[in-house]
């Protein structure tokens, strides 16, 4: 089958809408290697610091699906733009806070730009011939898991160099040029949904998201038993009940429940919970565990500096998977792929629990994980975005990256309890922590592996999947 090449327009706005998704991706990881740093800097306690993490994976969690769903309704130029301003102004806020306040202020406005992705996706799928949005969408999905990895490569030599302000300074000034020539080369949304946004609704889903995750978040300082932790618990439980009835009833959902429960969609959105938990984890935990001293009979004690570079397999195997998986998708179906790539995940997991006596075996493993990561971030977003019609393409895709952070808080929020238990003399945690945690991590991406099998092969029928979001927007204007 003949594939069309793109034209030199359509490779300019792929050019420009991942610097944008690269930019904002790197935010993901470039700060939590160093907060030790801002800790001493700003002159805070670590409870308050842990805050600069937390309040930019609520925000963004919350931003993702209601922004998505902005750019469905209201263009999905216009809602980038908006995404692409609040990290700018984020960004400038965090580089000059002259407290641990202001410096979390800024990071929730810079979690706004989660929705950079969602956007991105429905843009591509505007604006590229059919033959080539699954090739397009797996080149940002390949953006997207390799940004962190390259939050994680940068940290250190920026701090080292230039300080750590400047990993708010640089991501200014490239989201600003993304955001001058998204504003130049690329149109607005060619068909908008004629509806108005559900704000009730959008005020349950951003209830139930803060109300889940914060104590995710915080449950190693708060407790897991705390009244606090459960309380909150319990709050996120009944608004997501109440968030769900409205969604329900609403003649115009903000979420269409309809369009969710649809079986490719659902399976694949649990394989994001379960593929989240992972990578959070593994990307939290697998630095620190490079940094521990050899003196706690284990770890190498690397620098930030080196311990990032440690990560480069990963880095490089995440954006090779994520790259290969588009042009791959007309031989291996988007479900295949899925398998493959939480297999991939299991084995690798395996490998951190079983072999980490050497540098070079956990650089091994990672880049078996990043293989993995590339290629299911890719397959998720391409199975999302062809069997959902082309007016929820936002909210779909804002849903599955989102349900990819909440998995992440659970997967770093489990880890880190069994990582920091029972530590050793100095608060160093032991080795049995760190090798409990990769193989929860294992067993959890077998369980991937099982779902991943659940995802109906239907959903790769053609090459541009327009049947099966035909489909899917017939059963959802029939219900």
């Amino acid at each position: 089958m003949h594939v069309p090449r793109l034209s030199s327009p359509q490779r300019l706005i792929f050019a420009v809408l991942a610097g944008a998704a690269g930019s904002f991706s790197m935010l993901q990881s470039l700060i939590s290697p160093v907060l030790p740093t801002i800790q001493t800097d700003l002159g805070t306690n670590r409870s308050a610091v842990t805050w600069v993490l937390t309040a930019w994976l609520i925000s963004a969690s919350v931003a993702t699906p209601l922004l998505g769903r902005a750019g469905d309704v209201l263009g999905r130029r216009r809602a980038l733009l908006i995404a692409l301003a609040a990290v700018a102004v984020g960004s400038a806020g965090a580089a000059m806070a002259p407290n641990v306040g202001i410096l979390i202020a800024a990071r929730v406005l810079q979690g706004l730009g989660g929705a950079v992705f969602p956007l991105s996706f429905g843009i591509v799928r505007d604006e590229f011939p059919p033959g080539r949005v699954a090739s397009g969408i797996g080149g940002l999905s390949a953006v997207l898991a390799a940004g962190g990895g390259v939050g994680l490569v940068l940290a250190g030599p920026v701090v080292e160099h230039l300080g750590w302000r400047w990993l708010f300074w640089i991501p200014l000034l490239t989201v600003s040029c993304a955001a001058v020539l998204v504003r130049i080369l690329i149109p607005e949304s060619p068909a908008r949904e004629s509806t108005r946004i559900d704000w009730r609704a959008g005020l349950l889903l951003s209830g139930w998201l803060v109300a889940l995750l914060l104590p995710l978040s915080q449950a190693a300082d708060w407790g897991w038993t705390s009244g606090r932790v459960l309380g909150l618990f319990a709050a996120a439980a009944v608004l997501l009940a109440g968030w769900v009835r409205v969604e329900w009833r609403s003649v115009e959902p903000l979420v269409d429940m309809r369009m969710m429960r649809l079986p490719t969609v659902w399976t694949t959105n649990a394989v994001g919970l379960l593929f989240g938990a992972g990578m959070f984890a593994i990307t939290a935990f697998l630095p620190q565990f490079l940094q521990v001293p050899p003196s706690a009979g284990y770890g190498f004690g690397a620098s930030v500096t080196e311990a990032g570079l440690l990560s480069l397999p990963m880095l490089m195997a995440m954006a090779l998977g994520g790259f290969l998986s588009g042009p791959l998708m007309s031989r291996v179906s988007a479900k295949a792929q899925l398998v493959t790539s939480s297999a991939l995940g299991a084995l690798a997991c395996t490998a951190f629990a079983a072999w980490h006596g050497q540098p070079w075996q956990l650089a091994a493993a990672g880049g078996v994980f990043g293989v993995g990561l590339g290629l299911a971030y890719a397959s998720m977003s391409n199975i999302i975005v062809r069997n959902v019609p082309a007016g929820q393409t936002g909210i779909a895709t804002g849903m599955n990256a989102n349900i990819r952070n909440i998995g992440g808080a659970i997967g770093t929020a489990i880890s880190g309890t069994l990582v920091t238990s029972r530590p050793l003399a100095g608060g160093i945690p032991r080795e049995a922590g760190f090798t409990a945690a990769f193989a929860l991590l294992a067993l959890t991406s077998l369980l991937t592996v099982g779902l991943a099998f659940l995802v109906p092969s239907s959903s790769d029928e053609g090459t541009d999947g327009t049947g099966s979001a035909r489909r899917a927007e017939r059963r959802t204007i029939r219900a």
